[in-house]
């Protein structure tokens, strides 16, 4: 079973940065994309960020310029930098990790952003 380990995150002001990180375990495969996720109170999950095995990453809108999405050192590691944060960007942020066209979700992880 594959699992997923986020950490990072937490309250922010606004304008600042964070670094939000998963650890995929559980299995042999390297994943074929992995992503990040969020969700506000209200509003539905919406893709964040992506990079796919061959690094190929894609950002929503919203946070291109502002946000990065890169690979760890060890296999299955995926790491988010937020930065020029808004208020906007609170949310639940879920690490999401595609092995073998089987998708696996994290917990998810806070990030608050305060004026």
């Amino acid at each position: 079973q594959v699992q997923l380990a986020e950490s990072g995150g937490g309250l922010v002001q606004a304008g600042g940065s964070t670094r939000l990180a998963c650890a995929a375990s559980g299995t042999w495969f390297s994943a074929d994309l992995m992503a990040w996720y969020r969700q506000a109170p209200g509003k539905q999950r919406e893709l964040v960020a992506s990079i796919s095995s061959d690094g190929t990453t894609n950002y929503v809108d919203s946070v291109k310029g502002r946000f990065t999405i890169f690979k760890g050192n060890t296999k299955n590691t995926v790491y988010l930098q937020l930065t020029s944060l808004k208020s906007e960007d609170t949310a639940t942020y879920y690490c999401n990790a595609k092995v073998r066209q089987v998708a696996y979700w994290g917990q998810g992880t806070l990030v608050t952003v305060s004026e």
